[in-house]
């Protein structure tokens, strides 16, 4: 199995973006399968551009993108992505698109294709905390989520595809009171163990576990 794991650069006035520091710390192999890694620009549309080129060449069976989402405490593997971008802060190129459709061709939303029950399962059992998100936000990391589903139906239809936030680094947060942070040796860590899940789900289901949200 060959897994490619991207990350974004840095955004919104921050020095570093933890999934970028993160996933330069994955091992080439995880669980017996072959990880390759992509650096992605925090860009609407050119962060995709980018992810369906190496998918080209690369061939993955898997594709999990990481994001940083600052101000949640765990590890959150994404359940949907909606089709749309609504920019609260400029990204990497000065865009800020309003209320538009990522692929005007594409449907309303897609879920995940991981075991992302299964991933928060494995997070949790190396002793790190963990949640389905429902929401990906409206940013580049939901954008990129929903192209890399929207690439999977389409173009790549041997490959699974998904999208996992990540929580600050403690550094990020000196300066911002009360949000919560986590190590970056953790956060490999929980994104280790979350490879692993995939790797051993494979193409079976995913597992049945309550971890819904009331609101």
């Amino acid at each position: 199995m060959k897994i490619l794991v991207t990350a974004f650069d840095p955004f919104g006035g921050e020095s570093i973006n933890p999934a970028q520091e993160a996933v330069r710390l994955l091992p080439k192999k995880i669980s017996g399968a072959d990880i390759e890694t992509l650096f992605v620009p925090t860009v609407f549309h050119l962060s995709a551009q980018q992810l369906e080129e190496k998918w080209a060449s690369s061939q993955p069976d898997v594709v999990l993108c990481i994001g940083q989402a600052g101000g949640r405490p765990d590890l959150t593997p994404e359940r949907v992505a909606i089709n749309l971008d609504d920019a609260r802060i400029p990204d990497n190129q000065g865009q800020a698109p309003i209320d538009a459709s990522i692929r005007p061709d594409g449907p309303a939303a897609y879920f995940s294709t991981l075991p992302i029950k299964a991933m928060v399962q494995a997070i949790r059992q190396v002793g790190l905390p963990a949640s389905v998100s429902n929401s990906a936000g409206t940013f580049v990391c939901n954008h990129l989520m929903y192209q890399a589903l929207y690439l999977a139906e389409n173009r790549f239809p041997n490959s699974k595809a998904g999208f996992l936030h990540i929580p600050f680094l403690p550094q990020q947060v000196v300066d911002k009171p009360g949000l919560p942070s986590m190590s970056l040796a953790d956060i490999v860590r929980g994104l280790e163990a979350a490879i692993e899940a995939l790797v051993q789900v494979g193409d079976g289901q995913d597992i049945l576990m309550q971890d819904g949200k009331t609101h």
